[in-house]
């Protein structure tokens, strides 16, 4: 390890980064299931290594906060003793169970695998930025919906798969219908015509002709005929002199929008949050390239799906938990660990949603594992309004924290509890950065040099409609919380009742006393 990655780089444990409470490094395990003695280990070698900061992030990473040069090299070294496989390269999404999830439409594992063995077998990795992903979604009770990818493939049934680009499922342009084989084929072509834009290319740079004139170049090759040559692309993303062709091709003939603009380029994972559920109840988030992962301006971080009993294949079950603000001391990680083992576990899933999967107990067992989870404070249940918030670490733990990010979002969920508005995004940042949530949230409140500034509708960066004290963060957002209840319509949701009330109205709520 000769250095730490810079920030938009994705901190593996080969290159940490930089953040505002020292290096951060994020493992994604290569086998999905972590053993609880294994997890316990990892958890005493954060406390030794780090600041004892044990996070999963949004996409089921596990993040380990706190580190120096010397003490991330130590890290990876006990990493690597534990028998952690650690996965590497372009991240290729599949639900966290996989291939165990009798709700599945499809397992997407071996058409995972396969995109994995063809993106190495290329060389493609080092071509591409830090920030491409896949997404492979077998549609099962963890949907993946959300999740933000360059390729994003969706079981249509047993043996087809919906490929789009650039988006998550309800914004990414629809490419065509494929059987499995073509799916890798056609994944791996456009991930190469990514490469070919460099380092910062990414997928809602291509233009439909691009992507078209990949697939028929795939359908020609198919066929034995020679392939089409794809068009060149500018260093800008443009294209120069391309092919055209049909829309209609045979591949793809459900077409989709060619309005690029409809991506969001928003990325990063929360440090603790969002991609979540059900099929009706799914996750959003960008490729993990930023220090700490988050939702895009699609998504919110409130989803409750992974928390409580998920049925698997075998009459087995799943128990998720979720952690607050997806972070957890590693003394408290450690008693959850081995209350785990004593119930019977077999093995624990890191899981989208900041959120753990405990594998391997029966009901009776997950009913007592669920209690001393409760005890120590983890989110045990669908409606802990803490689940709704985005939060990073804020002060002191981070030194651009301008309030204590995590201590506002905790007096808020105590204080407010279920009056929190179900349908309120609210994200808590210590800085303007907004490594929690880089998207636009309902509600987002920044810590800066005034003390907490409140903005509406938009990101950390955004326009501050009132201010209040830092140490009135919580206590305001109460008094915004019973605006809402008193001024909303019927039919109007919080973020159109708070963009109706204006800055000057939510100015004198924070105002009064």
């Amino acid at each position: 390890m000769s250095g730490f990655s810079r920030r938009g780089a994705c901190p593996a444990l080969s290159a940490p980064m930089q953040t505002g409470d020292g290096l951060l490094v994020r493992l994604n395990p290569l086998a999905g299931e972590i053993a609880p003695n294994t997890l316990i280990g990892l958890c005493e070698s954060a406390a030794r290594h780090g600041n004892g900061i044990v996070e999963v992030t949004a996409r089921g990473s596990i993040q380990i906060r706190g580190l120096t040069a010397e003490s991330a090299c130590l890290l990876a070294e006990e990493i690597d003793a534990l028998g952690i496989a650690a996965r590497t390269g372009v991240p290729v999404d599949t639900s966290p169970l996989a291939g165990i999830d009798p709700t599945e439409i499809a397992d997407p594992s071996p058409l995972a695998a396969a995109i994995r063995t063809a993106i190495e077998r290329a060389g493609l990795a080092p071509r591409l930025g830090p920030k491409v992903s896949v997404v492979v979604d077998g549609r099962g009770q963890i949907g993946l919906g959300a999740i933000i990818g360059d390729v994003r493939m969706v079981a249509k049934d047993a043996e087809r798969w919906r490929l789009s680009v650039a988006g998550d499922e309800s914004s990414a342009r629809l490419v065509g219908e494929f059987d499995t084989d073509a799916a890798c084929a056609v994944t791996l072509d456009i991930l190469q015509a990514i490469a070919a834009l460099g380092r910062q290319g990414r997928a809602r740079d291509l233009g439909p002709q691009v992507t078209r004139a990949v697939v028929e170049a795939y359908e020609t090759s198919r066929s034995g005929t020679p392939p089409s040559v794809l068009p060149d692309i500018s260093p800008t993303g443009s294209e120069i002199g391309s092919s055209g062709g049909s829309a209609d091709h045979a591949a793809s003939p459900m077409g989709g929008g060619s309005d690029d603009s409809l991506i969001s380029p928003l990325a990063a994972e929360m440090s603790g949050r969002t991609e979540w559920g059900a099929k009706d109840r799914e996750l959003a988030v960008e490729s993990p390239g930023n220090a700490d992962e988050s939702t895009s301006e699609h998504s919110t971080p409130t989803d409750s799906s992974l928390v409580g009993i998920l049925p698997l294949t075998d009459s087995r079950i799943a128990l998720g938990i979720a952690l607050p603000f997806g972070s957890l001391d590693a003394v408290t990680l450690i008693a959850f660990c081995q209350a785990a083992t004593a119930a019977g576990a077999t093995g624990i899933r890191p899981a989208p949603v900041r959120s753990l999967l405990v594998i391997g107990l029966d009901r009776a067992s997950a009913a007592t594992l669920t209690a001393t989870a409760k005890s120590l404070s983890l989110i045990t249940s669908p409606a802990d309004p803490r689940i709704r918030i985005a939060a990073c670490p804020g002060a002191p733990a981070c030194s651009s924290g301008m309030i204590a990010a995590r201590d506002v979002a905790t007096d808020i969920a105590t204080d407010l509890g279920e009056s929190l508005d179900p349908e309120l995004t609210l994200h808590v940042s210590g800085c303007a950065k907004g490594c929690a949530h880089p998207g636009p949230a309902t509600l987002t409140i920044v810590g800066d040099e005034k003390g907490a500034v409140f903005v509406v509708g938009g990101t950390a960066k955004g326009l501050p409609a009132a201010y209040t004290a830092g140490y009135e963060a919580a206590r305001g957002m109460g008094r915004l919380t019973k605006l809402l209840a008193e001024e909303r319509k019927p039919d109007e949701n919080a973020a159109a009742c708070l963009a109706r009330l204006g800055a000057k109205r939510l100015a004198q709520a924070l105002a009064q006393e």
